[in-house]
């Protein structure tokens, strides 16, 4: 007898995107995975609780290296949401999806070293929707994450170490940043971070990535904007 479903329950699907980083290893695996270290050592907590995507574009490895990259990842708590760029032949079970169709953002680069900014180029020029801006009345507590694509994060009050701002637009902080501070996240070379006192651990502008080592000595403690000139991250004192 054929059972007929005169009641049946629908099931609610929805989209919803997500601010992904995009790791894009080179050879040798190795040294590569030597600066991601590096990196990870000098911002704790990066990669905890952040969607990856390996982009595997041109970088010629097999399926054994490949399923060795993402052991060795996964060692490091670095959890990859899925694969782009890679050829069919070298996926196979066990390993995370295939993706492609990604919005292209600017590469994220670990320089060679601290006192050295790695240069990324801008994309080509392209229309961009009107930015918007959010308005956060509240400090940015340790281990908290405002991320905002869409465009400018004000924060009223201060972003405490461990903790972050990530804007496709600029990052307004009146107050002290002391955690990390990222403007330009979808590239957006024009975007700037204006804080009322610096004390960061890292600050970022259109992938391009600057340690707190790395600053000036004379900037610590003082209201400045941060800029993209030259790729290169450039800070002056806000009179």
């Amino acid at each position: 007898m054929t059972k007929v479903l005169t009641d049946a329950r629908s099931i609610r699907i929805k989209g919803r995107s997500f601010l992904a980083v995009m790791l894009s290893p080179d050879l040798p695996i190795d040294d590569w995975l030597i600066r991601l270290d590096d990196l990870a050592a000098r911002s704790a907590g990066f990669f905890l609780g952040r969607p990856v995507v390996l982009d595997l574009t041109d970088l010629q490895i097999d399926r054994p290296q490949l399923k060795d990259l993402i052991a060795e990842l996964a060692k490091r708590n670095v959890s990859i949401m899925g694969i782009e760029g890679a050829r069919p032949s070298i996926l196979g079970s066990g390993m995370p999806p295939a993706l492609k169709g990604g919005r292209s953002v600017s590469d994220i680069e670990v320089p060679a070293k601290a006192s050295v900014d790695t240069p990324v180029k801008p994309a080509a020029a392209e229309a961009r929707p009107a930015m918007q801006s959010i308005v956060i009345r509240e400090p940015v507590r340790s281990g908290q994450s405002v991320i905002f694509p869409e465009g400018d994060v004000t924060v009223i009050g201060s972003v405490a170490s461990g903790a972050e701002v990530i804007a496709g637009g600029s990052v307004h902080i009146y107050g002290a940043l002391r955690g990390r501070a990222m403007a330009g996240s979808i590239g957006n070379a024009s975007a700037r971070i204006f804080c009322r006192k610096l004390e960061a651990e890292l600050v970022a502008i259109d992938g391009i990535y600057k340690m707190a080592e790395d600053m000036a000595p004379n900037l610590r403690g003082q209201a400045v904007q941060l800029w993209l000139e030259d790729d290169a991250i450039m800070a002056e004192k806000l009179i």
